[in-house]
């Protein structure tokens, strides 16, 4: 039961206030003036004090200061007289929960002790939850190593349970998610917990390439294959032997991919493009997609057969508007990972930039949540962000696929040049590098830095 205590010298208003307050359910203590107060304040545990602001001896604000000074985490709401506006702005700036002018009505009373006491066990549950999460994270590492995955709510909890488990098996596994909720990770996870993890990890993404090259970078091709073919190249499948693929973007899969892809999971069977001779996959095969394969199967867009095959165990990614009591702890963690990298060790954020955040929309989720961090942090003008540091993409601001930040503009621009000089080049990174004038080592470094391949996955031989 939450205790409040009321400091008003009006007796006739303090005992209604009293009644009111107990009536719905809360355990109150009253006062007339904050000495008083103060008194009462060593021999009672308060949540909530309600304080007039003209009171004898000291007054609202004096109280609200001492309050502060003693117990930062009780809340104050502070009387006022009608009009009394500058006063009360003051109040709210000195850290004031709430103001309630008089006259006010009974229910207006309740209703605004019941958001302060709301959001006092708001932020309670949240410290609890980020110091438990970072002993639990530190287990769970230990146990199945999961790595960056962060979040210690319920949908999250299910989530590493979930992993533990199939990463026990060689089971095919798709993971459902928004774009930028972490389904890599996911899949890096499962692949870190299993008996596969001393092997590769290959990357692929199904819709980074067209259909002709990402068939040769799943499957390989041999020499003269077509034109431009001067060598033999080991595909994605053959890379990942004894390990993990992880086929991102699945829902992107061209149709005739589609059918070899299926013959892979059903009869662990390939050949390269423009080969004979068949070759094996022991492969863990891990696909993702924030598309919904079910619709796009009754549209005869992706194979059903091929579905039901990706479709053994599937995972359901939250996005992160599901879960934001995560969001302090996915905070903590990438401030400190920016704070590294920008030179400012000791970066944080306050209870009110971080309030805006928890109660933000996230339509880019975790990656958004990352890049608005570094954003600000870089810009900020000290190691501490604030509500004016952040940059959100609100009703008025451009959305984020509607960009005007210029760097974004010319990382898509040079995306999009990538890929079609590599089309162009049926994959030849030699010949796309030319076509593109920079050197081989350049075009590999871009390769990476765009998703289209990955260190390990990437064939040293091509």
């Amino acid at each position: 039961m939450a205790a409040i205590l009321i400091i008003e010298d009006n007796e006739t208003m303090r005992e209604g206030m009293v009644q009111v307050l107990k009536k719905a359910g809360y355990q109150v203590f009253s006062c007339e003036n904050g000495e008083d107060a103060f008194f009462k304040l060593e021999h009672h545990k308060v949540d909530l004090i309600i304080s007039d602001y003209r009171l004898p001896g000291m007054n609202g604000l004096e109280v609200l200061d001492k309050v502060k000074s003693i117990n930062s985490r009780i809340a104050v709401i502070i009387i006022t007289a009608y009009g009394s506006v500058d006063m009360a702005v003051e109040a709210m700036q000195k850290g004031a929960g709430d103001f309630i002018t008089k006259p006010f009505s009974h229910n207006e009373l309740v209703i605004k002790v019941e958001k302060q006491l709301d959001d006092i066990q708001q932020k309670d549950e949240l410290v609890r939850l980020a110091d438990e999460n970072l002993y639990l994270k530190e287990e769970l590492e230990e146990k199945c190593n999961f790595g960056e995955i962060i979040g210690h709510s319920e949908k999250m909890q299910a989530i590493y349970k979930t992993i533990d488990k199939v990463s026990r098996t060689d089971s095919t596994v798709i993971v459902y998610g928004e774009s930028g909720t972490g389904k890599e990770l996911v899949a890096r996870a499962i692949h870190k917990a299993g008996n596969r993890a001393d092997k590769s990890f290959v990357r692929v993404n199904c819709g980074a390439l067209a259909a002709g090259v990402l068939e040769s970078e799943l499957f390989g091709h041999e020499k003269g294959a077509f034109t431009g073919a001067v060598r033999r190249k080991r595909g994605r499948f053959e890379l990942a032997e004894k390990g993990t693929i992880f086929l991102d973007e699945i829902g992107d899969l061209p149709a005739e991919t589609q059918v070899k892809l299926l013959r892979v999971l059903q009869e662990r069977e390939f050949e390269r493009v423009g080969g004979e001779e068949t070759l094996t996959a022991d492969v863990r095969v891990i696909a993702a997609t924030n598309k919904n394969l079910q619709e796009l199967v009754e549209k005869n867009i992706f194979r059903q057969d091929l579905y039901y095959r990706l479709h053994i165990i599937p995972i359901y990614l939250p996005p992160l508007r599901e879960r934001p009591i995560d969001i302090p702890l996915l905070c903590r963690y990438f401030l400190k990972q920016i704070g590294k990298e920008i030179g400012v060790p000791d970066l944080t954020i306050n209870d009110e930039a971080l309030n805006k955040l928890i109660h933000y929309r996230w339509p880019g989720n975790i990656r958004e949540l990352k890049n608005i961090l570094e954003r600000s942090a870089v810009l900020a003008e000290d190691s501490e962000l604030k509500v004016s540091d952040l940059i959100l993409f609100t009703e008025n601001n451009p959305k984020p696929t509607e960009t005007t930040d210029l760097n974004e503009i010319l990382a898509e621009v040079e995306r999009k040049t990538i890929k079609s000089a590599l089309e162009a080049a049926h994959g030849i990174k030699s010949k796309a590098a030319q076509k593109l004038g920079i050197k081989t080592s350049a075009l590999y470094y871009k390769l990476e830095k765009y998703g289209f391949i990955t260190k390990e996955g990437e064939d040293q031989h091509d």
